[in-house]
């Protein structure tokens, strides 16, 4: 028997095992390492439900939304939600967020956002006690782009204001209280400003600025670098807009409507 005539599938199949792709070409052998995919990069798309009602709403145009979800490593689950991959600056993913959209852009109500690390969790069997993903800012990734870091709470918002405003890098906290000291460190070099959501007794601007004056006040920070909490929204925003807490892209929105 000559070695083209052997089963081509056994090669590969024990080559894949062991991260090598073997193959038979022209009678000969060829055997080649493979590089295993980044989690993020097996669901990479502009074609989920966020991306397709940015477009649809004109918030932004298509080429923006790819030029964005490329950017951001959007990923796009099986049942249409978008994943908000958390990564940071040397590649490696600490979670990802999953959220669905309606047509309007706003998320569906009936859907709960649900993390990554749990549904694998719960795939696999590994109790959720069992080890917990350590959260980052949502962009982190972008970080040696620019000078100015600008962060909003929610994901959603990041995306569509680095389109919007591209002299600023966006990242976006994924929660009014997701803005832990710890989260900074890799910010030490930047110029930050927050952009707290508004609402009717300023409770998130209050939190931020404080989490603001606890985060300049580590050993870690520069003494020099003083983080700016936007009030534009507590001074400009409506008492309905604020009774709707809106975010700083719904402000920007409206106010373009009048």
């Amino acid at each position: 028997m000559k070695l083209k005539d052997l089963p081509i599938h056994s090669f590969k199949t024990v080559g894949r095992q062991i991260g090598l792709d073997a193959r038979v070409v022209d009678g000969r052998l060829q055997v080649r390492r493979l590089l295993p995919r980044p989690l993020w990069a097996q669901c990479l798309s502009s074609k989920s439900s966020f991306c397709r009602a940015v477009v649809q709403s004109g918030l932004l145009t298509h080429r923006q939304m790819v030029h964005a979800a490329l950017r951001y490593r959007l990923g796009r689950s099986k049942d249409d939600g978008v994943i908000y991959w958390q990564i940071d600056r040397m590649g490696q993913v600490h979670d990802g967020k999953l959220m669905w959209y309606g047509p309007d852009c706003h998320r569906l109500k009936n859907r709960h956002a649900t993390w990554v690390m749990y549904l694998l969790k719960q795939h696999y069997a590994i109790p959720q006690e069992a080890f917990q993903p350590t959260h980052i800012f949502f962009g982190s990734h972008l970080l040696s782009e620019k000078e100015c870091v600008a962060i909003v709470e929610a994901e959603k918002s990041a995306v569509i204001l680095s389109e919007l405003y591209p002299q600023c890098l966006w990242l976006a906290a994924g929660g009014l209280g997701e803005v832990q000291p710890y989260k900074f460190l890799p910010l030490r070099n930047y110029k930050v400003i927050l952009f707290p959501d508004t609402d009717l007794e300023g409770r998130a601007f209050t939190k931020w600025y404080d989490a603001a004056q606890t985060v300049m006040k580590s050993f870690f920070w520069p003494k020099d670098n003083p983080i700016r909490v936007s009030p534009i929204l507590e001074r400009h925003a409506t008492p309905d807009q604020k009774r709707r807490k809106i975010d700083l892209v719904d402000y920007i929105l409206e106010s373009q409507n009048q």
